[in-house]
């Protein structure tokens, strides 16, 4: 994704690989249907989803992308995500394997779920 940083999602999602694209997309409307309260953002030159914490992020890659819920939701599904790819905070999805859109959406809806209950005011 070289040249201009992108500014908004749709910017950033055509700049992606191409065999990409449609995965990004797809991604995109479970989260902003999970969370249709928050607000769209490109931070760390990546898209967020933020209501007004931290929700969950993505990124894409040469072959894969990574989905980034906040901290804690990777090891909570831990039984459920043992038949894909994970790294630390990451789901990581290849653009040659459908999206596991059951398990993300509701990744998506536990991590807005869990944000909305916090008390405090850190954004992470």
């Amino acid at each position: 994704m070289a040249g201009k940083r992108p500014t908004t999602i749709d910017e950033y999602i055509q700049a992606a690989p191409k065999a990409g694209q449609p995965h990004l997309r797809k991604l995109r409307a479970i989260l902003k249907k999970a969370a249709p309260k928050a607000e769209e953002a490109i931070k760390w030159n990546m898209p967020f989803f933020i209501e007004p914490r931290f929700l969950f992020a993505f990124s894409a890659h040469k072959a894969h992308l990574s989905f980034a819920p906040v901290a804690g939701v990777i090891q909570a599904f831990s039984k459920e995500l043992e038949k894909h790819q994970t790294m630390n905070n990451f789901l990581k999805i290849p653009y040659d394997e459908p999206i596991p859109e059951a398990l993300v959406r509701k990744m998506a809806k536990y991590c807005v779920s869990n944000v909305s209950k916090r008390k405090d005011d850190g954004f992470w």
